[in-house]
């Protein structure tokens, strides 16, 4: 097992991210996860654009590899309680994509 039993990345960059709320996003998940006592325990990072711009904040789970789009600040709360601490995905958030860059058109 790695350092962390799970790592969180939320995107912060890109060119849609940061006006969806991702930073609010990062927040709520940072100080979610130290307010539950996950401290050493769940790794919560900001993320470089994830390739799916349009379709954010985005947050990707490991090492489950589930990745979250539309990520509103409840979604995160949600995330953390559900997921983080009780180990069921939150499917209404889920992506569910084809494999590589989902970026909605312009």
């Amino acid at each position: 097992m790695g350092q962390y039993e799970r790592h969180v990345f939320v995107c912060t960059s890109g060119s849609t991210c940061p006006g969806q709320g991702g930073d609010l996003v990062f927040a709520a998940l940072k100080k979610g996860a130290a307010a539950a006592g996950l401290h050493g325990i769940v790794r919560v990072n900001h993320s470089g654009c994830m390739g799916q711009c349009g379709n954010g904040p985005m947050v990707a789970v490991y090492p489950e590899a589930v990745w979250y789009s539309h990520v509103d600040v409840p979604g995160a709360e949600r995330i953390l309680r559900d997921h983080l601490i009780g180990g069921q995905v939150v499917e209404n958030y889920r992506n569910v994509a084809p494999r590589g860059d989902n970026k909605l058109p312009k």
